[in-house]
């Protein structure tokens, strides 16, 4: 992603999303905004990201709902923001060292610095099997006390987590310097049904 810019998220009026941006920035830019469907224990809710600054701000603003055990899967392209959205997490969990792409060590703990879970951030990319390739990272013992963010975990990880946070990046393809983002947020289980209010 390009360099960071302010200008807030938007709902489909205009009106910023709490939390997102920085103040006094100018005005908001419209986007498709704020939609929640809900069935059963399933709730998504998706927004409009117009920038990695916004982007490391939903970060942030995720970090305060998130708990011990909760189990969260990123998937998008390269490029999409997976690992500006884990940064924006780790700052708003409070963790100790600078998140970045774990590719070539697979997974880093950072513990946290204000008494609260640690960050474990798992880059599933170069495993090709499910859980059997990953008993080494340990994810499942892990799991109970801290936060852990799997990049690229679809069809690997479910297993650890009836409850788990899918969230679903998408971006323009091809050869653009559009930095607008599609962020789906779908909480699957119980443990996400206040996903909304909870987000607001």
């Amino acid at each position: 992603m390009e360099a960071p810019h302010s200008s807030p998220a938007v709902d489909s009026t205009g009106t910023p999303v709490p939390g997102t941006g920085t103040p006094g920035t100018g005005p908001s830019v419209p986007g498709t905004g704020t939609s929640v469907t809900g069935t059963g224990t399933a709730v998504t809710v998706t927004l409009t990201v117009e920038s990695p600054e916004q982007m490391q701000d939903l970060g942030r603003r995720l970090a305060r709902v998130l708990a011990p055990g909760d189990l969260v899967m990123l998937t998008g392209e390269l490029g999409a923001g997976k690992t500006t959205l884990t940064r924006g997490l780790g700052e708003g969990l409070g963790v100790r060292g600078a998140v970045t792409s774990p590719t070539f060590v697979i997974a880093r703990v950072h513990p946290s610095l204000v008494q609260g879970p640690a960050l474990v951030h798992v880059d599933a990319y170069r495993l090709g099997g499910g859980l059997d390739e990953m008993e080494d990272l340990d994810l499942d013992v892990s799991l109970p006390e801290s936060v852990v963010v799997v990049e690229w975990g679809d069809g690997k990880v479910e297993e650890l987590s009836e409850d788990r946070l899918r969230v679903l990046i998408d971006r323009a393809t091809g050869d653009t310097d559009d930095e607008r983002r599609e962020v789906t947020l779908m909480g699957i289980g119980p443990r996400w049904a206040g996903l909304r209010d909870e987000l607001a």
